[in-house]
């Protein structure tokens, strides 16, 4: 799948997702001090009147993917997005388990129980969700069934992490209007259609 973002190369690591953390689209500079660069994606401009908010975001959420495997946040990270109903958040992180990790995205999207993801696979996103719907539901069972996958109690917490904030970034980006950006539209039909679970993408 072709990166939907003009100059992007996939295998170069640049992607939308990743645009998420460096605060610039592929192909900008890095904007300078606290200012926003004008050029900004939909989420950027949104956060332009509470800059320093959007740095400690980047912070945040920098510190705990660098703890995690990278397609298991991804997958963590579509789970949560699903479960608040947040297309650009879904939207997002799809096209990076599509075009970087070569997932069935449209599949997982659908039911990420038959999408033919392995247990643990399948046990994070699962407890993402969870946590994103209802986290005073997370009990002791459902912990110990990722223990008895393998995971470290550390690689259950950046999982609930993950999911926890995304409910930050997704809820505010949904209770501010924000719509995805209009790249998303260049998307294959069907994933486009399985991705936007929530508010439409914007306009040209």
């Amino acid at each position: 799948m072709a990166c939907i973002f003009g100059g992007c190369a996939c295998g170069s690591g640049w992607t939308q997702e990743m645009a998420e953390h460096n605060g610039r689209r592929p192909g900008e500079k890095p904007a300078s001090g606290a200012r926003i660069d004008a050029m900004a994606t939909n989420y950027e401009r949104a956060f332009e009147p509470r800059p320093a908010v959007y740095t400690a975001w980047q912070q945040l959420n920098g510190a705990i993917k660098a703890e995690m495997d990278p397609r298991r946040y991804e997958l963590a990270t579509l789970a949560a997005a699903r479960r608040l109903r947040s297309s650009y958040c879904c939207l997002a992180h799809g096209t990076v388990l599509a075009e970087r990790f070569g997932e069935p995205v449209t599949q997982i999207a659908v039911d990420h129980r038959a999408a033919g993801l392995d247990e643990i696979d399948v046990a994070v996103m699962d407890l993402a969700e969870q946590v994103a719907d209802d986290a005073t539901s997370v009990s002791e069972p459902d912990l110990q069934r990722l223990r008895d996958l393998g995971l470290s109690q550390e690689e259950i917490m950046d999982v609930i992490l993950a999911a926890a904030a995304r409910c930050f970034f997704s809820k505010s980006l949904d209770a501010l209007g924000v719509r995805p950006d209009p790249g998303y539209r260049d998307l294959e039909p069907g994933l486009r259609q399985a991705l936007v679970v929530g508010r439409p993408i914007a306009d040209s």
